[in-house]
């Protein structure tokens, strides 16, 4: 679900809402572990803040869009 703008938000920019690893995790229903591997890898984009990740919502969500497959 995308954040409303505010007026403090330069024009022009888009609005990007970043979870941690931890509600990526959730989110996925998979370890913490797994999702560094995914950021790792590169299969996952993310952001550096510090010594921890960002993910942004729409990678996650784009993510698991494109990792569906056709088992039959």
């Amino acid at each position: 679900m995308p954040a409303s703008r505010r007026e403090s938000d330069p024009p022009g920019l888009p609005q990007v809402q970043f979870l941690t690893v931890a509600e990526v995790a959730a989110l996925m229903r998979v370890s913490k572990m797994t999702v560094y591997r995914l950021v790792h890898n590169g299969e996952l984009p993310a952001v550096r803040v510090g010594k921890s990740f960002r993910v942004p919502e729409k990678a996650v969500h784009d993510y698991l869009q494109n990792a569906y497959f056709d088992a039959g």
